[in-house]
C-alpha cells in the first residue's frame, strides 16, 4: 500500500533551520506541526491516514513529541515520518499548549521574529475550563499576568497551566471551593513529584531513554511465543467448556466459561493493538481484529483511537476518554464545571441525573463495571457504522474487515448460540448476562490503574515519563496469577513502554523501579485490595464533594446570595 501524499521537498530544505517564532506562525495559520528528534513535521497530509486517529496527533501539535512517538510506533513508522519533515530546530524546544488544549498562536511577521517568550504563551495558553472558573498562573511566574474575560494569558514560558503558590492564594482574588481543591491537588503533585524546570526534566528524559535502550538490549522487546503457546491452550480449554456444558444445557455455566474465555481474548487483543507480539503493524491488527470482532464482537480499532489518546493525555478529565464516564462516575470535582470533552466533541454535562449518581458512586461503581462491556459495543458500532475511521491509507482496509467481524460475531453469537441453541428467554437472558457480567475485572484493573491517581495538569513541560507515572499506578500480585490480569497489573511499567509484549513487563519491574528511585519520581504500587480501596476512598471523596457543592447550592438559592459563588 502506498503512503499517503507528504509533502514534496528537496533535502536541502528539509534540513532548513526554523525558529520556535516561525513554528509558531505556521500552527497560527492551521498547520498540524508536531516536533520530533529535533524534526519540524508537518502532518496535516497525514492526518485523515492516521490509523491512531487524528486526535492522537493533535494533542502533540506544538510539542516535542519525541518520547510519545517513539513509545507508539515502530521503527519502520519513525523512518515513515521523515517525509513530512519540513526543518529542524536546534537546542531545546520548549512545548506550546496545543490549539486542541486551548493554546493560541500567533501568525508570523519576520519583524517580530525576536519576540518570543514574553508575548510567547500570552497567544498559545488558554484553559479550557468555563470562562467563569478562576484560571491560575504557573508557581515560578508570580509575574504573570491573566485576562479572565478573554482567555489570554501572559506567562513565562516554563508552564501554561494553573499552579499558585500559597502566598499568591493568600493576597490573590478569593477562589471558589472547587477551584482551592483544584489548586491543592496541583500543589500535592508539585511538592511530591520531581521540580518542572528544564534542567530537571531533561534528566529525566536522558535516565528514561536510556532505560529504554537497556531495555531494548536485554530482549525486552522480542516476544515469547512459548507464553502465547500456553495461553492457546488457556483459551481452548474454555472455549471446550463452554461448548461442552452449553450441549449439556448447563446455560449459566456455558456462559461463565464464554466470559472467562472473552475476559482471557482481550489481553492478546491488547498486546496486538500495541504491535506487541510480531511487531508488524498488519499482521498485529489483523489478529486483534480477528479476537476481538469475530470472537468478541467489539471493535480493535475504536479501541486504538481511543486507547492513542489515552496513553498521551493521561488522567486529563478534558481530554482523556478513559476517565470521561459522565453522568455515571466521575473521579475529579472538576467534572462538576461541565466540562467540554475534547476526544467526543461534546459537554459532559453536569445535569440532575449526574449530581444523583455521582454523590453515591462508590457504592455503584462494581454495578455498573459488570455492565461495561455492553457499552464496548455502543461504541464499536458508533465507530463503525459513522465511519470515524481512516477511509484511505494503510488503515482504509480495517473498517470493512471489522464489519465483516461483527456480522461473524452476531452470526454465532447472537443467532447460532443464543437463538437457536438456548430455548427460553429466562436461560437466554441468564446466559448473555452472566457472560458479560464475568468480564468485569477487566474492566476493575483498568480502572483500577487511573482512577486513584492524579488528574491534576502540571502543564507543558512536565516530561512524558513523570506524567505517566505520576498518573498511573501498578498492582502487585504473584507471578502465578499474572494469567488472570494478564499484564494490566504493570500500567505504569505499560505506559513507559507501550509496544513491550505483556509477559516481559514483570522482568522490566525492577528496573522501571531502579530509575523511578535515581530520578526521585515516587512508583505508585499497590496491593489488589489496597488499590481497591483506593479507588472507592476517591469516588466517595468526589462524591461527598459533589453532596457538599449541592448542598451549598441550595443554600445559596434559599438565601438568594450569589456574591461568592
Amino acid at each position: 500500500m502506498a503512503n499517503p501524499p507528504a509533502r514534496r521537498m528537496t533535502a536541502a530544505n528539509r534540513e532548513v533551520l526554523l525558529s520556535r517564532r516561525e513554528v509558531e506562525g505556521l500552527i497560527a495559520d492551521g498547520k498540524t506541526v508536531i516536533v520530533v528528534d529535533g524534526k519540524i513535521l508537518k502532518v496535516d497530509a497525514w492526518l485523515k491516514y492516521h490509523p491512531g486517529g487524528d486526535k492522537a496527533i493533535m494533542h502533540m501539535v506544538g510539542r516535542d513529541a519525541t518520547d510519545e512517538v517513539r513509545a507508539l510506533h515502530s521503527l519502520e513508522a519513525l523512518r515513515r515520518m521523515n517525509a513530512y519533515q519540513i526543518g529542524t530546530f536546534q537546542g531545546r524546544w520548549r512545548n506550546f499548549l496545543p490549539p486542541i488544549q486551548g493554546g493560541r498562536f500567533r501568525p508570523y511577521s519576520q519583524d517580530q521574529e525576536d519576540i518570543d517568550d514574553g508575548f510567547e504563551q500570552c497567544s498559545s495558553s488558554q484553559s479550557t475550563s468555563p470562562p467563569d472558573s478562576p484560571i491560575f498562573d504557573a508557581k515560578d511566574s508570580p509575574g504573570a499576568l491573566r485576562r479572565r474575560k478573554d482567555g489570554y494569558t501572559t506567562v513565562s514560558s516554563s508552564s501554561s497551566v494553573s499552579s499558585l503558590g500559597a502566598e499568591s492564594l493568600e493576597h490573590g482574588p478569593k477562589l471558589s471551593h472547587l477551584d482551592a481543591t483544584t489548586q491543592k491537588e496541583i500543589d500535592l503533585d508539585l511538592a511530591k513529584y520531581p521540580p518542572l524546570d528544564s534542567a530537571t526534566q531533561d534528566d529525566i528524559v536522558r535516565r528514561y531513554r536510556q532505560l529504554n535502550d537497556r531495555i531494548r538490549a536485554e530482549g525486552l522487546y522480542q516476544c515469547n511465543y512459548t507464553s502465547y503457546c500456553i495461553e492457546a491452550c488457556r483459551y481452548a480449554t474454555l472455549f471446550t467448556l463452554f461448548l461442552l456444558f452449553l450441549h449439556w444445557s448447563w446455560y449459566c455455566t456455558s456462559g461463565l466459561f464464554l466470559g472467562m474465555l472473552w475476559h482471557q481474548l482481550v489481553f492478546t487483543v491488547h498486546d496486538a493493538g500495541h504491535m506487541g507480539i510480531t511487531h508488524n503493524f498488519t499482521v498485529d491488527t489483523v489478529i486483534g481484529i480477528m479476537i476481538a470482532d469475530f470472537i468478541g464482537g467489539l471493535s480493535l480499532c475504536w479501541w486504538k483511537q481511543n486507547h492513542n489518546v489515552h496513553h498521551i493525555v493521561t488522567n486529563s478529565p478534558e481530554h482523556d476518554p478513559d476517565i470521561e464516564h459522565m453522568p455515571f462516575l466521575a473521579i475529579s470535582h472538576r467534572f462538576f464545571d461541565s466540562l467540554r470533552s475534547t476526544y467526543y466533541d461534546r459537554i459532559m454535562t453536569y445535569d440532575a441525573f449526574a449530581k444523583f449518581t455521582i454523590r453515591y458512586q462508590n457504592y455503584l461503581y462494581y454495578p455498573i463495571l459488570l455492565l461495561g462491556r455492553f457499552n464496548l459495543y455502543r461504541l464499536s458500532w458508533e465507530y463503525l457504522i459513522l465511519g470515524q475511521g481512516p477511509k484511505k491509507g494503510p488503515a482504509w482496509w480495517h473498517r470493512w474487515l471489522e464489519i465483516a467481524g461483527q456480522i461473524f460475531f452476531w452470526t454465532w453469537f447472537g443467532y447460532g448460540v443464543v437463538y437457536k441453541c438456548i430455548p427460553t428467554a429466562g436461560s437466554r437472558w441468564a446466559f448473555v448476562m452472566i457472560s458479560h457480567m464475568v468480564t468485569a475485572p477487566v474492566h476493575v484493573q483498568i480502572t483500577l490503574s487511573h482512577f486513584a491517581m492524579s488528574t491534576a495538569d502540571l502543564g507543558v513541560d512536565e516530561s512524558f515519563p513523570q506524567k505517566m507515572l505520576r498518573t498511573t499506578m501498578d498492582v502487585e500480585c504473584p507471578e502465578w496469577l499474572d494469567f488472570l490480569h494478564g499484564g494490566l497489573q504493570f500500567q505504569a511499567i505499560h505506559h513507559l513502554f507501550p509496544r513491550m509484549p505483556r509477559h516481559n513487563l514483570r522482568r522490566a519491574q525492577k528496573l522501571v523501579q531502579e530509575f523511578c528511585k535515581d530520578v526521585g519520581i515516587p512508583y505508585a504500587l499497590y496491593g489488589f485490595v489496597d488499590g481497591n480501596k483506593e479507588v472507592i476512598g476517591k469516588l466517595g471523596e468526589v462524591g461527598r464533594q459533589a453532596a457538599l457543592l449541592a448542598q451549598c447550592q441550595r443554600t445559596i438559592a434559599e438565601k438568594g446570595d450569589y456574591s461568592h459563588h
